[in-house]
């Protein structure tokens, strides 16, 4: 039996849900990933808010992404504690996090009103003529506000991997290896004529 090496494992860093919500309260940029209507699949960067578990994303209703996800309202987003703002708190997780989900657009009003708010708050905490500012540019009848759910998380905890291969790090805070870094992992090995690899 050999045993993998720990960058071949990755499932095994997840975050917490306290993590969670402090890397998707403080990043300042999401990938929002779409399927188009011939196959492609295409990712543009934005600023969103992380509100009640979901992720909230604005655009212009004219663009492709709106048709397409209106066609098919299957989305991925990652976030990345690389967009965390400058003199973030050296403390908060380190890391990125893929969400898979599903989409549902809004327009009304009162989404519209909390939504910028929050959106321009976060953009400018300290700068209420910037947040004002960023909040007229919003407040576009062409806007549209999408909201995803996520349904599933593939999580990286930079932190947590880098402790484990100093071997600096509680078993506690690892996280039981996925199928993908057992079963597949194993079966693709065996297709190299590695053997199959032990627990980390």
């Amino acid at each position: 039996m050999a045993k993998t090496h720990d960058h071949e494992m990755v499932s095994i860093y997840p975050f917490n849900d306290d993590e969670v919500d402090q890397l998707m309260t403080t990043a300042s940029e999401a990938v929002l990933m779409w399927g188009t209507k011939d196959g492609w699949p295409v990712g543009v960067t934005h600023a969103y808010v992380w509100h009640e578990g979901k992720i909230w994303i604005t655009f212009s209703e004219h663009r492709h992404r709106t048709a397409a996800i209106r066609r098919d309202n299957r989305v991925s987003v990652n976030v990345s504690s690389q967009s965390y703002p400058a003199g973030a708190s050296q403390d908060l997780p380190g890391g990125a996090i893929t969400f898979k989900g599903t989409g549902e657009f809004f327009q009304d009003d009162e989404t519209k009103k909390w939504f910028y708010s929050a959106l321009s708050k976060k953009g400018n905490p300290d700068n209420k003529d910037g947040e004002d500012f960023f909040y007229s540019l919003l407040d576009s009848p062409l806007r549209i506000i999408l909201a995803v759910t996520p349904t599933k998380k593939i999580m990286y905890n930079a932190k947590t991997a880098g402790k484990h291969m100093a071997g600096v790090a509680d078993e506690s805070e690892l996280g039981a290896p996925l199928a993908v870094d057992q079963d597949r992992m194993n079966k693709v090995r065996a297709e190299k004529g590695l053997e199959e690899r032990t627990e980390v």
